[in-house]
């Protein structure tokens, strides 16, 4: 089974700070917080190793247009989550970007501005502050 897709986005999130895994629904599900708040769940329940992030709902429609490995996040908000399945054309820089995205979308959107441990606005992609 190729689980490089999930590799990859857990080794993005080893580089944001205030980024940690927790196991709250079991060890089938990584659950990838920021401040006590999901941006990234990891799983193999459907029988593929699935990478779930959080999207704007206009960035969700485009990429699932684009990209037939981009599908609506499994057991998640259809309209403000997506999930990455192995395969296809999704390199290590969109997946990469997808985690960084869904990382800063969750501290703007869902933390007060005093618990932010980057500002959401001004992060660069490589994790460098601006």
């Amino acid at each position: 089974m190729d689980t490089s897709i999930q590799q990859q986005a857990a080794a993005r999130t080893n580089e944001l700070p205030g980024a940690y895994l927790d196991h709250p629904f079991g060890p089938e599900w990584g659950v990838y917080k920021v401040r006590g708040k999901v941006f990234m769940l990891q799983a193999q329940v459907t029988g593929e190793p699935l990478v779930t992030v959080k999207v704007d709902p206009e960035e969700s429609v485009m990429l699932r247009a684009s990209h037939p490995e981009i599908t609506t996040g499994y057991h998640m908000n259809k309209k403000h989550w997506i999930s990455l399945h192995p395969g296809g054309d999704l390199d290590r820089q969109l997946v990469e970007d997808l985690v960084t995205d869904s990382y800063l979308l969750v501290i703007e959107r869902n933390l007060p501005k005093s618990q932010w441990p980057v500002n959401p606005r001004t992060f660069s992609q490589q994790g460098q502050q601006g």
